[in-house]
């Protein structure tokens, strides 16, 4: 039997604290994260994304809860409090105390009024409303019709835009020159035709949106399902006999999630922006009913001597429109891996 080979005591030694240091030092720190880990850590990331977040976050919980925390009901008139101004307590700032000018004279406009025990942080409109309230109906009305056409989007334009990109040949190209055809057709029209059939209304404005608010949503997705459905993974999935149907929900879903979101985003906005334009112009959401159109089209009627009746439902419009415009652009850089952080 060979002898066995010993190495001298003196061929080790204990590891020092620099060389541990050193050893830490080349490990992998950062932790493990997925795709959706990861988009979420680079939106905050984005100040301007996570502020837009939060603001929307709390404007639908404000419409949203505006039934129970609205301190007026919206419709009920009080003539004798009419275009009376904002008054917030503790505030003594012009514009905010209760004061306007008349006669080029600065008076306290509840005290005339007979309304010294009350105060409106918005003012109210000319049948004496609380602006307030009618502000929080009125973009909770903006906000349903919005998310009805976010539904349209996530139902017929995700599913339309899936089948026509998977399909492809002859069958993409029929159901492509029907969106063309219905692009074509403006959607002032749409809802000029449903009106002679219907009311003005919130059921005109869904149906109007649900025939042509897809459509966008559907060309997207059709384009990227045509780029995923080439790629060595979907084949591997068809090669083992997967179902169209398994493949659509097991493959195609999860990696067309970032365009949905996102097209989402702009899809709000639009949609909010529509329906008040109808509004505005006097074939959307009719009487008593308040929009954010209805309302921003009764305060330009006195806008010269009264302009915060226009100024708050168009400060609030403006966040809502600005806050989507910048979560979009943060979701769009958060789901894109070569965006430089």
């Amino acid at each position: 039997m060979a002898d066995t080979a010993k190495l001298p005591a003196d061929s080790f030694k204990p590891m020092s604290a620099d060389d541990r240091a050193a050893l830490d030092s080349e490990k992998i720190a950062a932790p493990s994260l997925t795709f959706m880990q990861d988009a979420w850590r680079r939106l905050k990331k984005n100040k301007g994304a996570w502020v837009s977040l939060i603001l929307l976050a709390l404007i639908f919980i404000l419409a949203f809860g505006s039934a129970i925390a609205s301190p007026h009901d919206p419709n009920q008139v009080h003539p004798e409090y009419a275009n009376l101004p904002s008054k917030i307590p503790g505030i003594g700032i012009n514009g905010f105390n209760g004061t306007l000018v008349q006669a080029g004279q600065r008076i306290d406009a509840y005290k005339q009024a007979g309304a010294t025990g009350a105060h409106y942080l918005m003012g109210t409109d000319y049948l004496g409303r609380d602006l307030l309230s009618r502000v929080l109906y009125g973009t909770r009305i903006s906000l349903i019709i919005a998310l009805v056409a976010t539904l349209f989007d996530l139902t017929i334009g995700v599913t339309y835009g899936i089948f026509s990109g998977w399909k492809g040949g002859r069958v993409d190209t029929f159901m492509q020159r029907v969106i063309e055809i219905i692009l074509s057709i403006p959607n002032l029209v749409v809802i000029v035709l449903l009106i002679l059939i219907l009311k003005p209304g919130m059921l005109s404005i869904i149906i109007a949106i649900a025939l042509t608010s897809w459509t966008n949503m559907a060309r997207l997705v059709r384009a990227q399902t045509l780029e995923i459905k080439e790629q060595e993974y979907i084949l591997a999935a068809r090669t083992l006999g997967e179902s169209s149907l398994k493949i659509a929900f097991k493959h195609l879903l999860p990696n067309l999630s970032s365009v949905i979101i996102i097209n989402t985003m702009f899809t709000i906005p639009s949609a909010i922006f529509f329906e008040a334009t109808l509004s505005y112009i006097g074939i959307g959401i009719s009487s008593p009913q308040a929009s954010l159109g209805t309302l921003l089209n009764d305060g330009q009627k006195n806008f010269q001597f009264l302009p915060y009746q226009m100024w708050w439902p168009a400060l609030v419009l403006c966040i809502i429109m600005l806050a989507f415009n910048l979560l979009g652009d943060g979701l769009r850089d958060a789901f894109d891996p070569r965006t430089k952080e």
